[in-house]
C-alpha cells in the first residue's frame, strides 16, 4: 500500500502494533506509579514545560479548577465529540514542544486510586501531563507515597 493512498481514518488497527502501544503505556504507568509512591507529587516536575502546560490546561479547561473534578472525572468527559475537539486543539499547541505529545498513555480517572481496570483510561500523553501536573500542584497525589 502506498502512503499516498493511505487514509488513517479508514485504516484497520494492527493487533501487533496495538500490543506494542499497550506495553509502552503500561510501562509508563508503572514508572509513574513508582515515582509518585516514592516522592510526593507536589515536589515533582514532569517536564520542563510544566508551568506552560498547567496554565494552558486551566485556561482551556476551567472546569478542572474545581479540585474535586480534577481529582475524579468520568472518562466520557474526555471522549465525547466536543471534548475531543477541545483536546485536539490543546494537544496541537504542544506538537512541536512536547516529545511524544500524542502517544497513548494511561491516566487514572481517580487521583485517590491506583491504576486499575475501573480507574484508568487511555489518553494521549499531553492529556496525562495536563491532569497529573495539575494534580501534583494541588497535592492530590501526595497520599500515594509509601503505597507501593
Amino acid at each position: 500500500m502506498s502512503l499516498n493512498s493511505f487514509d488513517p481514518n479508514t485504516a484497520e488497527n494492527s493487533e501487533d502494533i496495538e500490543k506494542q502501544f499497550a506495553v509502552v503505556a503500561v510501562e509508563q504507568a508503572e514508572t509513574y506509579w513508582k515515582l509518585i509512591t516514592s516522592i510526593p507529587g507536589s515536589k515533582l516536575r514532569l517536564t520542563k514545560l510544566d508551568d506552560e502546560i498547567y496554565e494552558l490546561f486551566m485556561e482551556r479547561f476551567p472546569e478542572y479548577k474545581d479540585v474535586e473534578r480534577l481529582r475524579k472525572f468520568d472518562e466520557e468527559e474526555l471522549k465525547n465529540k466536543v471534548a475531543k475537539e477541545r483536546w485536539r486543539q490543546f494537544a496541537n499547541y504542544f506538537e512541536k514542544k512536547v516529545e511524544d505529545f500524542n502517544f497513548g498513555t494511561l491516566l487514572r480517572t481517580d487521583a485517590n486510586a491506583e491504576y486499575g481496570q475501573f480507574t484508568t483510561c487511555f489518553v494521549v500523553r499531553i492529556q496525562f501531563y495536563a491532569f497529573e501536573i495539575a494534580r501534583n500542584r494541588h497535592g492530590l497525589n501526595d497520599w500515594a507515597v509509601g503505597h507501593q
